[in-house]
């Protein structure tokens, strides 16, 4: 099989709309949550988010695209980002042919403003004044098929959507297509834009969400001992995928090497994982096994760890039984600290940073944390950043219904 290697990167985040004011921010430890500004939440139990700030369509789209699209901002921000990732990979697809070329990108709900806005015109004016775009602006696939189409991509192109994993699903299936042979480059990821009432309502009526309106910089602690629920956010992640042959070829500049994948399912509940983490464990020690690795070589681990009561502990717990001894050593920090959850982009988004943390060698913070859970005794890297040799690292990403994958990446060159 062949070695895949990431050469480009694109991201739209609460902290930053590029990679490097994105990786600034994550190694400064700026927050991006605030009160949300959407729609009026005077009724809503939770009133903050973790909105993209300062995003213009225009600087990527065409003019009637920018019309056209309107509230399908997951497609806009699946666009932007592979367009960023094409420019930072230096990627001249005219050399290519457009059959080795493809797409995977996710997205946890998808068209889900869309949806709200023709739902209130059928409504209010009738059916003959639903928009003729409704269809194909709310579907999750057209984040992948629009990049196709804005990029002439006729290689392999689909979209997976497992909630809050489909990023990493999508980058483990981009990395078997190349390393089947099925393409030469793969442009992979999620994008997520769901900060809408009806969605928004949904998680308030689940009590997932953090109350903590009154303090939305400090909503998102993960594994703090008084953290009360996720914070939403938005945002996308795209990154280049090649095989090693082919980025040699074109003298590409190389991130890192993407090594393994692992997945797995927790048959439990749909919200609540595994409470021993026996699910999410059995993904990571895929992915590691993957790898051709064994735990002790992981110097890094970018956690999923949303800031729940449930889904920290369960985390740890997962960690703990995979690397045993080896955890007191281990820096396992989420950056999900400052972006808050991105739901269907978060595993884009921080494959992204944890490919970014081995390729500078620095690990970025868990930020907020002031309080010791007894359950989550594990250096989570508080509150500042730091900076060390990082061969390899993983990344999890867990989703409703019980979906787990875990991506490891290693230093390029190490062999």
């Amino acid at each position: 099989m062949r070695r895949v290697v990431i050469t480009g990167m694109g991201v739209i985040t609460p902290i930053g709309n590029n990679k490097e004011i994105f990786w600034e921010s994550l190694c400064a430890g700026k927050n991006g949550i605030g009160k949300l500004s959407y729609f009026d939440t005077t009724d809503f139990a939770t009133q903050i988010a973790a909105e993209v700030k300062d995003f213009d369509p225009s600087l990527f789209l065409t003019r009637k695209d920018v019309i056209k699209m309107g509230t399908a901002k997951f497609i806009q921000y699946a666009i932007a980002c592979a367009l960023m990732a094409k420019e930072d990979a230096k990627l001249d697809l005219s050399k290519d042919d457009p059959y080795n070329v493809g797409a995977v990108v996710g997205s946890g709900i998808g068209g889900i403003a869309v949806i709200e806005e023709q739902h209130k015109i059928l409504m209010d004016r009738g059916p003959k004044r639903v928009s003729p775009h409704f269809v194909t602006h709310e579907i999750a696939n057209m984040a992948p098929g629009q990049i196709a189409i804005y990029l002439g991509l006729r290689g392999p192109n689909f979209c997976e959507v497992t909630a809050c994993a489909s990023g990493n699903h999508c980058i483990g299936s981009a990395f078997r297509t190349i390393q089947y042979g099925d393409a030469d480059v793969m442009f992979a990821g999620g994008s997520e834009a769901a900060i809408t009432p009806l969605s928004y309502a949904g998680f308030c009526s689940m009590k997932a969400m953090s109350t903590r309106n009154d303090d939305p910089e400090h909503a998102s602690r993960p594994f703090d001992r008084k953290r009360d629920g996720f914070v939403m956010g938005e945002g996308a992640g795209i990154i280049i995928l090649e095989s090693l042959e082919h980025a040699l070829n074109r003298d590409a500049y190389i991130y890192a090497e993407l090594v393994g994948f692992g997945m797995s399912c927790d048959a439990h509940q749909t919200t609540a994982p595994l409470p021993d983490g026996s699910g999410a464990a059995e993904a990571v020690a895929r992915a590691i096994k993957d790898a051709d690795l064994s735990p002790k070589d992981i110097d890094y681990v970018n956690a999923h760890s949303p800031s729940t009561p449930l889904g920290d502990k369960g985390e740890v717990a997962a960690l703990k039984s995979v690397f045993d001894e080896n955890i007191n050593s281990l820096p396992i920090s989420s950056t999900k600290s400052m972006t808050g959850h991105l739901l269907g982009a978060a595993g884009a988004v921080e494959f992204v940073a944890t490919t970014l943390a081995v390729n500078q060698g620095i690990i970025p913070p868990t930020i907020n944390y002031e309080n010791l859970d007894p359950e989550c005794d594990i250096d989570c890297v508080p509150n500042k950043p730091r900076e060390v040799e990082l061969y390899s690292a993983l990344t999890n990403a867990f989703g409703f219904g019980g979906h787990n994958a875990t991506l490891v990446v290693k230093r390029y060159g190490d062999d």
